[in-house]
C-alpha cells in the first residue's frame, strides 16, 4: 500500500468526507464550548497550507497548518481514516506540514487538541510538541491541552 502526502484544495469530496468523520469524532468526545473546529472556508484561504494523504489514490488523511500572520502557524483538521490508522499516515502529515513550516521561516507551530485524544498527544509529544499556555483567541478549558513546537 502506497502512501503519497501533496498540498491539495481541501473542498474535495474525500476531504469533506474526512471532516465530517472528524467532527462527529470531535462532538463524540467534547461539548460544543470545546470544540474548536474550523470549517472549509477558513481551510482554503491563502495563509493556510492544506495536506491531503492517499493510499491507492484514496484519501485517507488530512491536515491544516494555518498561519498567524506572526511567524507562527497552527496545526488544524489533523485526522486520518479510522481504516488506515496503523500506516503512520499521521506521521508522514506531520513530517510534510513540518517540511513546510520550515520552508516558509516559521519560529513555531501550535495546536489544540482535547485530553480524550492519547494518539494525538502521544504523536504530538513525539514530534517535540510541549505543553504551552492558551494562545492566540483560545481560553483556558480543562478539556484542552495546548502544545507548541519551536523551530529554527
Amino acid at each position: 500500500m502506497s502512501v503519497t502526502i501533496a498540498l491539495e484544495p481541501p473542498r474535495q469530496e474525500g476531504v469533506i468526507r474526512l471532516l465530517d468523520l472528524s467532527d462527529a469524532y470531535a462532538q463524540s468526545l467534547y461539548p460544543a464550548e470545546s470544540n474548536h473546529l474550523v470549517d472549509l472556508s477558513v481551510l482554503e484561504k491563502p495563509s493556510v497550507s492544506f495536506l491531503v494523504a492517499r493510499s491507492d489514490d484514496v484519501i485517507v488523511g488530512c491536515c491544516a497548518m494555518v498561519e498567524a500572520g506572526d511567524g507562527t502557524a497552527e496545526i488544524k483538521r489533523m485526522f486520518v481514516d479510522p481504516e488506515a490508522r496503523g500506516l503512520r499516515i499521521a506521521s508522514g502529515l506531520m513530517n510534510a506540514l513540518e517540511a513546510i513550516a520550515e520552508k516558509k521561516g516559521l519560529t513555531a507551530i501550535r495546536l489544540e487538541t482535547g485530553i480524550y485524544q492519547p494518539e494525538a498527544i502521544a504523536l504530538y509529544r513525539k514530534y517535540g510538541y510541549r505543553e504551552i499556555e492558551p494562545f492566540g483567541a483560545y481560553l483556558p478549558d480543562p478539556l484542552s491541552l495546548f502544545m507548541e513546537k519551536r523551530l529554527g
